[in-house]
């Protein structure tokens, strides 16, 4: 199978990034006395292009929800039905992605994907819907070639449509029971780790739903390893119509050269699969927050982010994120708004 092809990725502005660094050394501080939220400030300035960087105006969640058909051998805590209501609690409000991303002034949109439902929540929400759950990937494969174009496709459309619309701060959420699953085998394949270590408790799960897991992550991997590390074909042998959504996402953001906040696993895992598709593409990426799932953290050492946060957090949906977001804006802030040493007529020394 050949993969989707992307263009070139340009990186951010290295010579607004050293602009950035220069005017942190000039504020009324000491110098790197603010720590990481000055390399954030640089990140952000060199994405837009301008120092000193503009506040976000439009900060946009976007929530891939798909079901795997994996979910069925019991890999999960809670039952496949679950994504279909908590997409109908995302529309209403009631979500943790809607209160922490009205807390970080982000709107939220929904997406079906592969949601196991007869028909969609709404038209919107199912508009690139590509199939009713993908596959058991430990039996069989999440997709057919074509469903695995179209998901990356309606990926790269949806990114275009948020960017279109005045996005400038991005963020991939998720939903979808058995997703962790198919994340962890993608990870896996791609870092040749073995399944033990890289498998996390999920939604939750016990010992025996951790064992269950365990196996359906073993016989993914077997299957994913047979078939190559073409990221197209992983995620057509063990990822699903959510997770090649959120890898067009990430990779059509960086080339539309929007920056993204990465979440958990599910989006980290997709990175990967972004990066091999559009070189250059992490360079567009902060880490949010560092999940409680050992496969996000040994996805972000290989992407060589460092999270923003880590606050034990492992409930998806955009949140850690989210949460990651008022740290960006500071960093924007402090930049933006300081003042200088020559403003405010402080002395710099004897």
């Amino acid at each position: 199978m050949t993969s989707v092809q992307f263009e070139p990725v340009d990186p951010p502005d290295a010579a607004v990034a050293a602009q950035a660094r220069a005017r942190q050394d000039e504020l009324t501080k000491p110098r790197g006395s603010l720590g990481r939220l000055e390399d954030l400030s640089a990140w952000v300035a060199a994405c837009q292009g301008v120092c000193p960087p503009r506040q976000f105006q439009r900060v946009r969640v976007v929530v891939f929800a798909g079901d795997h058909g994996v979910a069925r051998a019991g890999v999960s805590a809670y039952p496949v039905e679950v994504t279909a209501q908590m997409m109908a609690n995302f529309q209403a409000g009631g979500a943790a992605i809607n209160v922490l991303a009205e807390t970080a002034g982000a709107g939220v949109r929904v997406v079906d994907m592969a949601v196991d439902v007869d028909e969609p929540l709404s038209a919107v929400v199912g508009a690139h819907k590509v199939r009713r759950s993908s596959g058991n990937i430990a039996v069989e494969d999440a997709l057919t070639e074509a469903e695995t174009a179209a998901a990356v496709q309606a990926g790269r459309r949806i990114a275009d449509e948020e960017v279109d619309s005045g996005a400038d701060l991005l963020i991939a959420g998720d939903m979808g029971i058995g997703n962790t699953t198919a994340a962890t085998t993608l990870i896996a394949a791609l870092t040749d780790a073995e399944p033990v270590a890289v498998i996390g408790r999920g939604t939750g799960i016990d010992d025996a739903g951790w064992m269950r897991k365990t196996a359906a992550v073993r016989d993914a991997l077997f299957r994913a390893r047979r078939a190559g590390t073409d990221p197209t074909t992983l995620l057509r042998v063990c990822g699903g119509a959510d997770l090649a959504a959120v890898t067009g996402f990430l990779a059509q953001a960086a080339l539309r050269r929007t920056p993204v906040v990465l979440d958990g696993l599910i989006p980290t895992a997709a990175a990967l699969l972004a990066e091999q598709l559009a070189p250059g593409a992490r360079m567009w990426w902060q880490a949010g927050h560092r999940s409680t799932e050992p496969a996000q953290v040994l996805a972000l050492q290989r992407l060589e982010l460092e999270p923003i946060l880590d606050l034990r957090m492992r409930l998806g949906e955009g949140t850690g994120a989210a949460v990651a977001v008022p740290v960006l804006r500071a960093a924007v802030a402090v930049l933006a708004e300081m003042s200088t040493f020559a403003e405010a007529r402080v002395s710099t020394g004897p």
